[in-house]
């Protein structure tokens, strides 16, 4: 099954836009007549016709529309500080998208090693990972914000914080419910500063572990995500 990003997708008569044209009509070369299936990112999976195979202006169909394709029955954010190694965030990116995720936040914390990222290759990984992995949502790339501006935003929903420290702390296993919202915080590879745990708790975060071993950040937020997923499992 062949996926393509169609965001701004509105009748049943459509045109890919130049970068998923080319890959139709020259990588994959599809012609006049065969089906393909687009994702808008929103919750949209079209079944669609091409009715012109052109590299730059490839036109299009819709021959069957289904809305909320896949639809959850709950919401998923995770805040993650970026790593060192751009290419080991990236993979976390791919990965959740892969697994299922509403919202992806990159917070600066205290002991933060990046802080520059790179949006515009991020939306491309998360576009190519939907694509992949047959989801017609896409997750909302936030801007990136620092520890102590994010932990102020309104949250309707359970909002955890995972960390190394010794201190009592739940499962995420054992903490989450099926059904409900969801939100992680991730720390940096030297972890969250005490403060940031502690700030974070005043401000309703429950501390969680995601079990006995010590996880590299990337790790940790993808073992994260699928947790929730797999307690939400029918």
């Amino acid at each position: 099954m062949q996926l393509f990003y169609t965001p701004y997708i509105q009748t049943d008569f459509f045109v890919l836009d130049e970068i998923e044209s080319r890959h139709c009509a020259k990588v994959l070369r599809h012609v006049e007549g065969d089906i393909i299936y687009l994702i808008d990112g929103k919750g949209g999976f079209y079944k669609a016709e091409i009715t012109e195979s052109h590299q730059k202006h490839c036109a299009v169909r819709v021959i069957e529309k289904t809305m909320d394709f896949g639809k959850r029955n709950y919401s998923l954010e995770m805040a993650c500080a970026p790593t060192k190694s751009n290419e080991r965030f990236e993979w976390f990116l791919e990965k959740a998208t892969e697994i299922g995720i509403d919202a992806i936040t990159p917070i600066i914390c205290q002991y933060s090693e990046r802080k520059v990222i790179k949006p515009p290759r991020y939306e491309k990984i998360i576009q190519s990972a939907a694509k992949q992995s047959i989801k017609a949502y896409l997750p909302a790339l936030k801007e990136v914000i620092s520890f102590l501006n994010f932990i102020k935003k309104p949250f309707d929903g359970k909002k955890y914080i995972a960390h190394c420290y010794e201190s009592p702390k739940t499962l995420l296993k054992n903490a989450i419910k099926p059904n409900e919202n969801v939100l992680i915080l991730i720390g940096p590879e030297g972890d969250f500063s005490l403060d940031e745990v502690k700030i974070a708790v005043e401000h309703g975060f429950i501390e969680i572990s995601l079990g006995d071993g010590r996880l590299r950040t990337e790790t940790a937020a993808v073992v994260a995500c699928h947790t929730v997923s797999l307690l939400n499992q029918n």
